[in-house]
């Protein structure tokens, strides 16, 4: 195996990609992930929401740690909604059904941090799970 190298980066300088239709105003940049930087255990992605902008309503078999940057948003962690703004921190765990909403009338931004697919796989492996796919979840892949 490669050793693998630091990366320090304007977050400006990762192109963010447009979600899709099933997320409108919704784009991410991968900031650190496997794919790119080789990072084995966890991605690093920045989250973009426009004004009436929202992602899916969803779940995946992993958790999800959000660290909110700006904007005003409200979360759906299962049945209950929470609003968010800049410092707040969301944790939503694996299996949850989830949604974040722009509720604002500027960009929405978050950090949001994910297992790669190969400690996904592994996590499935030790809990005795069908092992996910390779998709990294509610916001593409």
């Amino acid at each position: 195996m490669a050793e693998l190298q630091g990366k320090v980066v304007h977050f400006t300088d990762v192109p963010a990609q447009p979600f899709g239709a099933e997320a409108p105003g919704v784009a991410i940049r991968w900031v650190i992930d496997d794919s790119h930087d080789g990072a084995p255990n966890y991605a690093l992605r920045l989250i973009e929401v426009a004004p009436d902008g929202h992602t899916p309503e969803h779940t995946h078999p992993f958790e999800h740690e959000n660290f909110v940057l700006e904007g005003q948003g409200r979360v759906l962690i299962g049945n209950e909604w929470h609003d968010v703004g800049p410092g707040y921190v969301v944790f939503v765990p694996a299996q949850v059904r989830h949604q974040y909403v722009n509720a604002g009338a500027v960009p929405f931004k978050f950090l949001c941090g994910i297992p790669t697919p190969r400690l996904q796989a592994a996590n499935a492996r030790l809990a005795g799970e069908q092992e996910p796919g390779a998709g990294l979840g509610c916001l593409g892949g």
